[in-house]
């Protein structure tokens, strides 16, 4: 039976093969052709609802959304650049995969693991929309909307045992809209620290992949299988909040220290001074701030003819870095007609104080602040500080992460009434930011600045001539012993010409804040509408820190 099917398969094979030809050459010869009629084309105001429909997923962003910009030029650019491109983009994926794959080598009798072929085609991605984001922090937010229908050769070889197993990715097609955040904004080149990229939604990939020459994708189950890792996977990387974060300047280079602490001084007393005045006494006080600070250094009272002089004064200073930053003292007496003579200067690292407790310090006072100088041997008394740093609070301290703002969340529901104990007590720091200004008009003059006033402290930034829109980004900081729950911050902007008389100065528009929702958020960063002023928006970044 087995001979007589082999033999009657083989007779019908060479009976079926000629028979094929025949029939095909005279349907070749003896067909008519038809006639391909031109397609029919019409407006698309004069389309139905279902052609529109079937066409709405090719019309580009920037047709359907007025928030998205064409970018052709764009376009043009990265197709002239993708020769260069694509090779620059496969030797970081070389180098990338690299490690990866020499962990596997050895596992699973796994002998080599390397690209035999890595190129993206001819084909560059195109982005067909381009949007940028307005956002009130230092940053950048870019979304373009990209899709690429690659023609990509892409071989994997794996080889294991004897086996030589080829792995190839085909006809790879992507739509992705990613969302890239620059920031923070920094004056130097190229005027951004980091670049933050993430996903808006899940990525749309298809690709075909052959092994071993046959179609992986063909097999029913397969294509649904990987299609659905691969999502999952990119999506549980980089899907918003998640973020892809790539440095581009080094940090030391960018660093922008901000507070986090207080430095609380008291100056006690001071003991043999020098005699400057004609009469052999002098007229002592004393001036204190921090290095690396372009704030007015804060000064003692004038005790008169005293030598011994006995202050008790307090004073406050921000801390933006304790393990850089010295405490510099300088005694001087004061005159009344010419400059104050030095007394004498000491300085006290911050490094030396542990945090939150007093230290006391009995300073002898030099010359200068070359300590070794063998010519300065003339005794100028001393002088007794006591020091306290008072770092603040880690939950004060701005977070940045969706996940950080939950876990917050979650924490002050889980205790209620001790972080609500914590926020309504206790010094701290009030930071306002008055970052700009837009659509302020003057009558007579545009020259615009903002005027702080704050329980009695006035503070201005500076003057910006000739300009409807200012930008200022000046922060002024006030040291409160208790949160500003029942306080309003008044701000103003003025504008001033130069000269006397009539309208030199004008109310171009003013603000009043109410602090609590800055003592319970932490923070506020928004624009104000400005009353007395027609369309102008004042930019304010305030911030409360608690010690």
């Amino acid at each position: 039976m087995a001979f007589l099917s082999t033999l009657t398969g083989i007779i019908g094979f060479g009976m079926g093969v000629p028979f094929g030809l025949l029939l095909g050459f005279y349907f070749f010869i003896y067909s008519k052709p038809k006639i391909v009629q031109e397609p029919i084309t019409r407006r698309v105001n004069q389309l139905d609802n279902t052609a529109l429909l079937n066409l709405l997923h090719d019309i580009p962003l920037w047709v359907k959304c007025p928030d998205y910009e064409r970018v052709d030029w764009l376009n043009k650019i990265i197709a002239d650049m993708w020769p260069y491109l694509n090779k620059a983009i496969c030797a970081s994926i070389r180098s990338m995969t690299e490690p990866m794959f020499a962990e596997y080598v050895g596992m699973f009798q796994i002998k080599t693991i390397a690209f035999e072929n890595l190129s993206l085609g001819t084909i560059p991605p195109d982005i067909y929309g381009f949007k940028i984001c307005e956002t009130n922090e230092n940053e950048l937010v870019l979304e373009p909307a990209v899709r690429w229908a690659g023609n990509p050769n892409i071989v994997l070889v794996v080889k294991l045992l004897t086996f030589r197993i080829t792995i190839q990715v085909v006809d790879m097609q992507i739509l992705v809209a990613p969302r890239v955040t620059l920031k923070p904004l920094v004056p130097t080149i190229p005027c951004f620290a980091n670049a933050s990229v993430s996903l808006l939604k899940r990525p749309e990939i298809d690709f075909g992949l052959n092994v071993l020459g046959g179609d992986l994708m063909s097999i029913p189950g397969v294509y649904h299988i990987i299609q659905r890792t691969i999502k999952l996977q990119i999506a549980s990387l980089y899907l918003w909040p998640q973020s892809l974060e790539i440095p581009i300047l080094d940090p030391s280079t960018v660093a922008i220290n901000k507070p986090v602490g207080i430095l609380h001084v008291k100056v006690v007393r001071a003991h043999k001074l020098l005699k400057m005045d004609f009469l052999g006494t002098s007229d002592p006080y004393v001036k204190l701030n921090l290095t690396g600070e372009s704030l007015p250094a804060k000064k003692t009272s004038i005790k008169k003819r005293n030598l011994n002089p006995v202050w008790n004064e307090k004073f406050k200073l921000v801390v933006k870095d304790p393990k850089s930053q010295v405490l510099q003292l300088e005694v001087f007496d004061w005159d009344k007609v010419g400059t104050h003579d030095r007394l004498g200067m000491q300085f006290v690292p911050l490094k030396l104080l542990t945090a939150n407790e007093t230290k006391e310090f009995k300073l002898d006072l030099l010359k200068h602040t070359f300590i070794a100088d063998p010519y300065d041997k003339k005794p100028r008394g001393n002088i007794v500080i006591e020091l306290t740093y008072a770092p603040f609070r880690e939950e004060s301290i701005k977070v940045d992460g969706i996940g950080d703002i939950l876990s917050r969340k979650e924490s002050s529901q889980e205790r209620p009434s001790e972080n609500s104990s914590e926020v309504l007590s206790g010094a701290g720091l009030l930071s306002v930011t008055v970052q700009g200004a837009e659509d302020v008009e003057g009558l007579r003059h545009n020259n615009p600045y903002a005027v702080i006033r704050f329980r009695g402290d006035k503070k201005k930034t500076k003057k910006i001539k000739k300009t409807r829109h200012p930008l200022w980004n000046e922060e002024f900081q006030f040291m409160l012993e208790e949160p500003p729950l029942n306080d309003t911050i008044r701000i103003q902007v003025m504008s001033r010409r130069k000269g006397i008389g009539f309208h030199s100065k004008e109310c171009l528009g003013k603000l009043d804040i109410n602090l609590t929702d800055v003592v319970h958020n932490g923070r506020i960063n928004t624009k104000y509408h400005l009353m007395n002023s027609k369309n102008g928006k004042i930019h304010v970044d305030i911030k409360w820190t608690t010690v």
